[in-house]
């Protein structure tokens, strides 16, 4: 059994309760099957984790296999893409890297069997035809009039296709079941179809492809995978995955290492996002989002280019845990998580967005005043930096008001406050350009006030951040929002559009930023916490020490925190 201490779930009862019984000989042997044909999500980072986890608490083993059974949306780069999504999460699958295409000699081995025992047979039924066969929910299919083709004809007419003597689509090999099952999946489904297109890794060597129903379960047989976990729309599929294991255990049992049995747990479903692969590769395809790395999207890819942490993706996981039913998670629950993992790490430093001029009319034009800021406010071990304070320095344009309202703490004509880290400032003067708009202010410091040695004995409620015009760093600084309007992206459209409910502020980019001098020694894989802003990670395909970019991981406001507060 695993430890004590561990988090218990269903799936884990089951376990439990096999390794009880004797079953798979005490083995827990786990896998995480993708299959090429995009970047994964932060759906399959939680199918990783817990397949990952249950093999190493278990001390079993865990295998990673790409069920590459279609080559004509599979690609080499979304093989590299995963490879590095599955390394960057943690989970170790040692030298278990498996692909499908390696076993393509063997099931169609076993293809030929289940033709020799008259379990298969080729149908020459159009793919319209065989649905309309198929029936319904309410009414039973009907049999194909090839079902009953002699074998020697059927094992013929399965080499032709083997050997591309017919056209996409004009044969298949199907399963012989029952055409009147309840269950459609079991209604003679499709084990092999014609496809004339390279395969990223066989080369143009086959033109038959399996049917991922009949692949899938028979690889998971093949590896010696005890329990196939995968998420809930596959509970359908679980028969026919019986009936793919119990044929290999009989027709090629010299092929099969284990009897593999199917567990479904709830897929994960995020508000103001959406995770199926067909709607993500729209988004980029049609140049909704910037690639499958663009850091709106939900792809792991994604999710690490923004700065989120391999370990706050796991505390998200954990906390939501494994269940049986499907329901949505909010957003802002793994917001939350982010922040609980960034707060206790990233280094506090300041930046200016939107910067407005300041000019200390009274400091010396060429003084400067190098003030200490810690780094991780009240952890003495993180140490502290040096900022450089000047004549003339920016603040955040929004930390100004011409005529505030009342209770206002941050600067105004007249009105003193704060420079974190160094002095209380006045404004004594308002520059505006043609327009009116605010461009410059002048403002006096109070030399009693400085921060560490104030003598002064104000009361100055309004602290705000600031960085020396001279000697800031020019940054640009991309912003997020949610990608979507509402938590639901189709709701409201009667077509089921989701492109439609893209939030055309989704990203805002911002240029002419400023931040401390001492980040240009920071490490590149560094987060950070822009005081009063929130936590940034630099860019790690645009930044460079002489053009800095900045990706917003999440901003301060915990949304999530609040709605726990308000419910407790």
């Amino acid at each position: 059994m695993a430890e004590a201490n561990e988090t218990s779930n269903f799936i884990r009862a089951i376990i439990d309760r096999d390794l009880a019984a004797g079953l798979n000989e005490g083995r827990v042997h786990t896998r995480f099957p993708p299959e090429p044909s995009g970047y994964l999500h932060i759906g399959h980072a939680k199918a990783i984790l817990l397949n990952y986890a249950i093999a190493r608490d278990y001390k079993g083993k865990f295998n990673l296999r790409f069920d590459d059974t279609n080559p004509i949306k599979e690609e080499q780069e979304y093989v590299n893409s995963i490879l590095e999504d599955i390394r960057w999460l943690g989970a170790d699958w040692e030298d278990r890297l498996y692909y499908t295409s390696d076993y393509f000699e063997v099931k169609y081995e076993f293809a030929c069997r289940l033709i020799k025992a008259g379990r298969a047979y080729v149908c020459d039924l159009s793919p319209e035809d065989i649905r309309d066969y198929r029936g319904t929910l309410n009414e039973p299919g009907r049999e194909s009039p090839y079902r009953n083709r002699p074998v020697a004809e059927n094992l013929a007419l399965f080499q032709a296709m083997k050997n591309g003597e017919f056209p996409e689509g004009a044969r298949v090999l199907r399963a012989k079941i029952d055409m009147a099952s309840g269950n459609l999946n079991m209604r003679d489904p499709v084990l092999y179809r014609v496809l004339k297109a390279s395969h990223h890794r066989t080369g143009n060597k086959w033109c038959i492809y399996p049917m991922y129903d009949f692949d899938h379960p028979f690889s998971d047989a093949h590896e010696g995978i005890t329990h196939s976990l995968c998420s809930i729309e596959f509970t359908d599929n679980r028969p026919l995955y019986d009936w793919v294991v119990e044929n290999a255990q009989e027709l090629i049992p010299e092929a099969i290492k284990s009897r593999s049995r199917q567990y479904e747990f709830a897929r994960l479903n995020l508000t103001y996002t959406v995770m199926q692969k067909r709607k993500l590769r729209r988004l980029v395809e049609e140049g909704f989002v910037a690639g499958w790395d663009d850091p709106r999207l939900p792809t792991i890819a994604a999710l690490r280019r923004r700065g989120v942490t391999p370990e706050a993706v796991a505390d998200f996981c954990e906390r939501i845990g494994v269940a049986r039913g499907d329901s949505t998670v909010d957003l802002a629950l793994f917001e939350h998580c982010i922040r609980e993992d960034l707060n206790p790490r990233a280094h506090r430093y300041m930046a200016v967005l939107e910067p407005l001029k300041v000019v200390i009319t009274n400091w010396p034009e060429d003084k400067v005043d190098w003030v200490e800021l810690e780094n991780l406010p009240g952890d003495e071990l993180a140490g502290s930096h040096r900022a450089p304070f000047a004549r003339e320095i920016f603040i955040e344009g929004e930390d100004f008001m011409e005529d505030p309202p009342k209770k206002y703490h941050r600067l105004f004509p007249g009105g003193e406050v704060r420079l974190k880290g160094a002095y209380a400032i006045t404004c004594q003067g308002v520059v505006k350009d043609g327009t009116g708009r605010v461009v410059e202010l002048h403002c006096t410091y109070d030399p009693a006030t400085k921060s560490g040695e104030d003598t002064s004995g104000k009361k100055i409620r309004g602290v705000i951040h600031w960085v020396s015009a001279k000697h800031g760093l020019p940054a640009t600084v991309r912003l997020y929002d949610n990608l979507f309007l509402g938590e639901d992206p189709e709701e409201g459209d009667p077509e089921g559009d989701f492109t439609r409910n893209l939030n055309p502020d989704s990203l805002q980019v911002l240029a002419n930023c400023l931040v401390e001098p001492a980040m240009a020694a920071a490490r590149q894989d560094q987060r950070f916490q822009f005081v009063r802003k929130g936590y940034f990670y630099p860019d790690p395909k645009d930044s460079r020490p002489d053009s800095l970019v900045f990706n917003q991981i999440v901003g301060l406001r915990d949304s999530w925190a609040k709605q726990k507060g308000a419910k407790g």
